[in-house]
């Protein structure tokens, strides 16, 4: 029976990720393996909170350092199974997400049957049962391009790269999938490596799943494994004032890492260009602009 660690990241929301951790109970539940809940330093309470729970099966460590999403989960997959050994699967699954009971079954069975896929993701949905797209192309500079312009005909012609397509209805090899509920291979991660722990959030999975795909290893959405996700309790994304920092830190990394440096600047040359589009475009309609504040600014100011 193939084993599975499941690792759930914490960040000052301990409350969010016991209803997470006891949800994850219940999904592995005949599955083979354990539960390990890392607090990414928190300092506030939270790890001893978690630690004091006492669930059967979980447990919880300190990383001692937050360095982002990707670290995080690094410590637990380094961590191994509570005895030692590695299993044959690591599942990601988010603080703020809440598997279905066979949720994490589901995943277990499609990988076990297809040995050529390095990835498996979830269905997920918010609580109103609303799909969230979590489904994605790489991004490239075309894709940069139609991402800023937000222009009908441009989206048309540019339609194979947009990196947000319709979300499958049914299970689809895709480039890759967000990371709140993701299985992947330990054979691969082996092979290709643990999260790169110079992105701080954003990316990240993006930049594992793309290393994946150059060595072989497929990525699949599966639309029977169903996860319940709030979204953005601990990065605070919806309330963003203005795009932090490390996204755009992020995004230079991504490109320049795994394409070079000259594609990285030509990217965010065709961001530039499509903001223009997209800036006519709102002067000519008199429609309220959706570009977050300081956007281009700051995005030239972390691409040179």
């Amino acid at each position: 029976m193939s084993s599975v660690l499941c690792i759930i990241l914490n960040w000052r929301t301990a409350e969010m990720t016991a209803r997470a951790v006891e949800s994850a109970i219940i999904a592995m539940q005949g599955i083979e393996g354990a539960i390990t809940v890392v607090d990414n330093d928190s300092q506030d309470g939270s790890y001893e909170t978690l630690s004091a729970a006492g669930w059967p099966g979980v447990r919880v460590l300190q990383s001692g350092h937050n360095g982002g999403f990707g670290a995080g989960n690094n410590v637990g997959i380094r961590a191994g199974l509570p005895d030692g050994s590695a299993p044959d699967y690591v599942y990601i699954l988010n603080s703020d997400a809440f598997p279905a009971p066979d949720a994490i079954r589901v995943l277990v069975d499609y990988l076990d049957a297809h040995p050529q896929v390095g990835f498996a993701g979830s269905h997920i949905h918010g609580p109103d049962g609303a799909p969230h797209t979590t489904a994605f192309r790489f991004p490239s500079i075309a894709s940069e391009f139609e991402g800023a312009a937000k222009t009908g005909p441009i989206s048309k012609l540019l339609k194979s790269a947009i990196v947000a397509p319709t979300l499958p209805t049914t299970t689809t090899e895709v480039d890759w999938v967000a990371g709140a509920s993701v299985l992947m291979r330990r054979e691969m991660l082996y092979r290709i490596g643990l999260f790169d722990e110079t992105f701080f959030l954003y990316f990240e999975e993006t930049d594992l799943f793309l290393r994946g795909a150059r060595a072989g290893w497929q990525a699949v959405y599966v639309v029977e494994s169903r996860v319940m996700h709030i979204g953005s309790v601990s990065t605070g994304m919806k309330e963003w004032a203005r795009v932090p920092g490390y996204w755009f830190a992020s995004r230079r990394h991504y490109f320049e890492k795994n394409h070079g440096r000259l594609y990285a600047l030509a990217a965010t040359a065709a961001h530039v260009a499509g903001l223009g589009i997209y800036g006519l475009r709102v002067v000519l309609q008199r429609k309220p602009r959706q570009t977050p504040p300081h956007f281009l600014r700051d995005l030239l100011r972390h691409s040179v």
